[in-house]
């Protein structure tokens, strides 16, 4: 785990806690000044702050975080509820287990900053089953946040009172969607929602409702503590802050590491990883199972919302697989697809079809019986997938599988028995 910068330029100081960090370690480094902070303030100042930070949503979507917050606060007064999304079932990705095991203190001041903006009194943090070491850890933290004031009723003398509840998830990855999320936290089967009406009006028990990934909440204590100006300058123009970026693969130094936004993916593998253990590089997983695959060259575009959207870079949950030359793209793939087919919940045909279609298809032609016209309509059921499915995990789930037709289609076709025949095109049944 490391950092690139020393601790005054880092949201996360991942070096500074290796063991259970005790309340007293954490309030040493300046730890719940950011929540006294907002307390003597008022809950739009809170907003205010975050909003000229540019923080945005750190699980996928890049929302701007104090638009959601100022959406929940919006509405009529009456109960609302802040939902930490701990679910993180994106394969290759351990950022939010280090935070909660490293530095749980930090997630619940930056909740409980988040409810004081939106006026909840009540938060969940919904923590997957495969997680019982981080669910103990945040345990234990809760307990001493409520033992020292910081949870519970009349927080820090301030009238404010919020308090906090584990809830363990069951192992489903689609429970990572958040109106998912809420049907599970209801005692529903974890499945989405139409959207709108969404969370922000009407989410848990019909309530106003913030939900925000585990590293999206631990950046907020730092920047109403440090203030915007410092935030903003961590990163670039477009995009603020830094990101935690899960590592692996055929690399040196596989881990966690928190890089500046503008840090190019090449930096990030050569410079921070250590390069290739062997072997030429292949290709790179950005993003995650949903996220996309690469060729080398698209490795200097820099880590930004804006130049990874424009070359159809997701930066997702910010895992990065490296791949060497030793590897198949077309397995790499297989494996992401049966992973979203055994996990798609089969509501929507789009998603539960075209996924059984994709699969048999990479099956066929990981074992040579596919032809050309196979590869084409692998690409069409993708696209279909992509433009219909009901949820955004259904959309995403095809985001590996079309980004290497794009750019590793030779090695689907190099697989298929009629590649060097002239002959017209026909799919098999």
């Amino acid at each position: 785990m490391s950092t690139p910068h020393d601790s005054a330029n880092s949201v996360f100081r991942l070096g500074l806690f290796r063991d259970f960090p005790t309340l007293m370690h954490y309030r040493d480094f300046g730890g719940y000044q950011a929540l006294a902070n907002a307390l003597s303030g008022s809950p739009e100042a809170v907003i205010g702050e975050i909003g000229a930070a540019g923080l945005r949503g750190r699980g996928g979507a890049a929302f701007p975080t104090a638009a959601k917050l100022q959406m929940v606060r919006d509405n009529p007064p009456g109960v609302r509820y802040v939902i930490c999304n701990a679910d993180e079932g994106e394969p290759g990705t351990f950022k939010d287990r280090f935070i909660m095991t490293h530095i749980p203190f930090q997630l619940l001041e930056g909740m409980a900053i988040a409810a004081y903006a939106v006026g909840a009194a009540q938060g969940f943090i919904y923590i997957r089953h495969e997680y019982p070491e981080a669910q103990e850890t945040m345990r234990r933290a809760i307990a001493a946040a409520r033992a020292a004031g910081l949870l519970g009723a009349d927080i820090l003398g301030s009238g404010f009172s919020f308090d906090i509840e584990i809830f363990s998830g069951a192992g489903s990855y689609l429970c990572g969607e958040e109106t998912a999320l809420l049907s599970s936290i209801e005692g529903k089967k974890g499945r989405p929602r139409l959207k709108p009406p969404y969370p922000t009006q009407c989410g848990l028990w019909g309530k106003p409702t913030l939900i925000n990934n585990v590293e999206t909440l631990a950046n907020i204590p730092p920047i109403v503590d440090r203030g915007s100006a410092w935030y903003r300058a961590l990163g670039t123009a477009d995009s603020h802050g830094t990101k935690l970026i899960s590592l692996s693969g055929d690399v040196v130094r596989r881990g966690l590491y928190e890089v500046p936004f503008g840090t190019t993916f090449r930096e990030i593998i050569y410079d921070y990883g250590g390069g290739l253990k062997q072997g030429r590089l292949k290709a790179v997983n950005i993003g995650g199972a949903s996220g996309v695959v690469v060729p080398p060259w698209e490795l200097d575009c820099p880590l930004e919302y804006d130049a990874c959207g424009q070359r159809g870079i997701t930066i997702g949950s910010g895992a990065v697989f490296v791949m060497d030359d030793s590897r198949s793209v077309l397995e790499n793939v297989r494996n992401r697809i049966d992973f979203f087919l055994h996990e798609s919940c089969g509501k929507c045909t789009p998603c539960r079809e075209g996924l059984r279609q994709a699969g048999r298809i990479i099956h066929k032609t990981l074992a040579g019986e596919a032809v050309l016209a196979d590869i084409d309509n692998l690409e069409r059921y993708t696209r279909t997938m992509q433009n219909a499915a009901f949820c955004g995990l259904g959309q995403a789930a095809g985001n590996s599988l079309i980004s290497s037709l794009k750019y590793f289609r030779d090695d689907y076709e190099a697989m298929c028995r009629d590649q060097n025949q002239a002959a017209p095109k026909e799919a098999t049944a």
